[in-house]
């Protein structure tokens, strides 16, 4: 069964989550009682790694916490989306002769965030939004909603490895441009006219060493007043104008 609260885009019991693999649903992950095992949770987990859908073993506290009913102590949640091949973005973007402009997102799991992000991305043409498979915001009808639609026509790619997605970035000729208040040089001073994915970490434990690591150059913006840092999708929509801005010489 499928429940049918805005709020809430899951699905419970093994068969119904199995069914929904095979139709094509874009699961976000999959949450599984962590001491049960039977013939059933075994078919679901084959299937759940042939199409790559994160899976997590949970209590089953956690699981009733999210549903009362019968769920078999399996639980997967739908994305909203159809997720996108980062080759396919990039090779859009130059078949259009268009200059590349990607959002990688580390930890970023407020689902308000990351649909605000969405939506200024979209508002700016930028070509696609680069997730972890783990530990990121769930794509669902919340996120839809706080992206005021964006997310219907910005492509989001979802990474099972980020470190090779960052690597394939580099490789297709991409400036990665890591956004964190470590940086001594500006926003202000980096060249946005180029291909260029910009990396935004979580406001409490900022971007990854092992992603930072990745990174051609490191940027922060001015910060003023005593309040250290500003909210990451804000710190987002501030440098994604300044590349529109130098983009079209204004």
């Amino acid at each position: 069964m499928i429940n049918t609260t805005p709020s809430e885009d899951f699905i419970y019991g093994s068969r119904a989550i199995i069914e929904a693999i095979h139709a094509g649903k874009e699961i976000d992950k999959l949450l599984l009682q962590k001491d049960v095992r039977n013939d059933l949770t075994t078919e679901l987990l084959e299937a759940a790694r042939d199409f790559n859908i994160p899976i997590q073993k949970v209590p089953i506290e956690k699981l009733n916490r999210i549903t009362r009913k019968n769920h078999q102590g399996s639980i997967a949640f739908i994305s909203s989306v159809v997720y996108a091949s980062l080759d396919n973005i990039i090779s859009e973007a130059y078949r259009k002769a268009e200059v590349p402009l990607l959002i990688v997102l580390d930890r970023i799991t407020d689902v308000r965030n990351f649909g605000a992000i969405a939506r200024t991305a979209e508002c700016v043409g930028a070509h696609g939004i680069v997730i972890p498979s783990r530990g990121s915001a769930q794509v669902g009808s919340d996120a839809m909603k706080t992206s005021a639609g964006a997310l219907n026509y910005i492509p989001v790619c979802r990474a099972d490895n980020l470190k090779t997605t960052l690597r394939e970035i580099k490789d297709n000729g991409i400036t990665i441009i890591a956004c964190t208040e470590k940086a001594t040089d500006m926003v202000y001073t980096q060249d946005l006219t180029v291909p260029v994915a910009l990396l935004m970490g979580s406001e409490e434990d900022g971007i990854s060493p092992e992603y930072m690591k990745f990174a051609d150059h490191l940027c922060k913006l001015p910060i003023i007043g005593k309040i250290e840092s500003l909210n990451v999708s804000v710190a987002t929509s501030v440098i994604l104008y300044e590349a529109i801005r130098q983009r079209n010489g204004i």
